[in-house]
């Protein structure tokens, strides 16, 4: 396992994480004072049953909702708006 710094591991992001992809494990350490271990994740930590983002939302078709028009100009809309709150 290497051991980097913070400061490394911020400027060289992209390189160390390559590297983790590889199968390295790194030591992160902070003043000299170890804080964190970045390795590979598990198969067991990537499976489906943990979600690591929300899924995509339901995509919605706007051209089938009505159009809605006005006689007023949009600032004046705005105004009106904003005068609710």
């Amino acid at each position: 396992m290497k051991t980097i710094g913070q400061r490394e591991l911020r400027n060289d992001n992209a390189r160390v994480i390559r590297s983790v992809e590889e199968g390295e494990s790194f030591l992160v350490t902070k003043n000299g004072t170890p804080v964190a271990v970045l390795r590979p994740a598990e198969a067991s930590e990537t499976s489906p049953a943990l979600p690591l983002a929300r899924p995509a939302s339901n995509r919605v078709d706007y051209r089938d909702w009505p159009r809605v028009t006005s006689t007023l100009p949009s600032e004046e809309l705005l105004d009106e708006l904003r005068g609710e709150r």
